[in-house]
């Protein structure tokens, strides 16, 4: 059967759907996976096709940290601009996506962050269509809407705030949703049809985040869909030395993320990593992150998957792929949220008791980071759970799922 994933944002937007698009393909499915264009070589290196979505989420991050100034931009991307951007490319967005749809898939598997769109594509070219969502994004009474950042309100505030959540999102869709149907002659209500009875698999584990019991049957928690692993991936000589010459590391990485002045959070961190009396391997991402010192060293691209597991802990943003590989390598995390969905991971790994609580980035300062760093990796607790938490996440085949709901439709 021809696939078609669609995703947008940033590389953590796109690697968990290399794992499950590689496992499909080895099936015997024909998977492409289309993406920002900067995700060409990582969905190619996994041995799936590539279609371009033409939204280029770190330019567009880049643009809003120019306007915003070098304070303004700490916060990175607002939800705010998050919306406003959705809107202003929506319609582009929608007919890349049905173009893509169109360009011979027999079957689309949508991200929640292209669902709007990809239920209209679906249903305009006579598509079966599974959500594959990274997130919970449905509404419940179970926890407040993980895209506004918010504590928990209560049952019914929690509610509230996830149909506010819901209907901020339909705006935010609604020109390239109204565009898409008039383009494919689509009725709105075979649309919310459709939307009320689509399959829903959601890609993290139930041992994180349990399933909601006020969701409807169709929508399901699976487990985690790994990143493809970089065939013939070696670590270069220098990150294998420095983590040869002593104990094991902190790392510190804020992925697509672009807080601020890049040197100054080095400084920052290069002080809490002394306050704290640990080693520390710091990864450049989007940020352009450089911390320097004898007791630290500055990595580019290096594979989670081979790096957590070497580490005596993990201080990221929080963001959910991130969080996830933070978790399967079974180390502390001290998580660090910007926006968005990253303080519901944050406050998820405190609830998991993997993690001392959260430092949200507004109020980071090298003396907190240190204090953090310093109970995660000297706390016995938060190690002896972190690895318990490992073995049940390695124990489930959230992609399994996916194949089997696939396999029902190629049937």
């Amino acid at each position: 059967m021809r696939l078609l994933i669609a995703t947008a944002g940033s590389r953590g937007d796109v690697a968990p759907y290399t794992g499950l698009g590689a496992r499909l393909r080895a099936a015997g499915h024909e998977v492409t996976l289309a993406a920002d264009p900067r995700s060409a070589d990582l969905v190619h290196r996994s041995g799936l096709h590539f279609h371009p979505l033409p939204l280029d989420h770190r330019a567009a991050q880049e643009a809003e940290d120019r306007s915003r100034g070098s304070f303004g931009a700490r916060e990175g991307l607002s939800l705010r601009a998050q919306m406003r951007l959705a809107r202003e490319w929506a319609p582009t967005m929608a007919e890349a996506v049905a173009e893509a749809c169109a360009a011979g898939a027999e079957a689309l598997l949508v991200s929640g962050s292209l669902a709007p769109l990809g239920l209209v594509a679906a249903q305009g070219l006579g598509l079966p269509c599974l959500g594959v969502f990274l997130q919970p994004l449905a509404t419940t009474r179970e926890f407040p809407p993980v895209i506004a950042g918010m504590p928990s309100c209560g049952p019914i505030g929690n509610q509230v705030a996830g149909w506010c959540a819901q209907g901020v999102l339909a705006a935010a869709f609604g020109p390239g949703v109204r565009h898409l149907r008039r383009q494919l002659g689509v009725r709105g209500s075979a649309v919310r049809r459709r939307a009320s009875v689509w399959p829903v698999y959601h890609g993290f584990s139930p041992a994180v985040v349990p399933r909601p019991a006020d969701w409807r049957r169709d929508m399901d928690v699976v487990g985690y869909w790994w990143p493809a692993e970089p065939p013939g991936w070696q670590p270069p000589p220098q990150l294998r030395d420095f983590l040869d010459a002593g104990p094991p590391p902190v790392y510190v990485g804020f992925g697509s993320m672009s807080p601020g002045d890049p040197d100054r959070l080095g400084g920052l961190v290069t002080d809490a990593l002394k306050r704290a009396g640990v080693r520390g391997v710091v990864q450049s991402g989007w940020a352009g992150l450089r911390a320097d010192g004898d007791d630290v060293l500055t990595v580019a691209e290096v594979p989670h998957a081979w790096l957590f597991p070497r580490m005596a802990a993990v201080v990221h943003h929080a963001g959910a792929g991130t969080t996830a590989a933070g978790l399967r390598a079974g180390v502390p995390a001290v998580p660090v949220p910007v926006m968005l969905d990253q303080p519901f991971w944050a406050s998820r790994l405190a609830a998991l008791s993997v993690s001392p609580g959260a430092v949200p980035f507004r109020r980071l300062s090298a003396p907190v980071l240190a204090q953090a760093v310093r109970r995660a990796v000297r706390e016995e607790r938060y190690a002896l759970r972190a690895r318990q938490i490992s073995a049940l996440v390695r124990s489930e085949d959230g992609a399994a799922h996916v194949l089997a709901a696939v396999e029902r439709l190629a049937g």
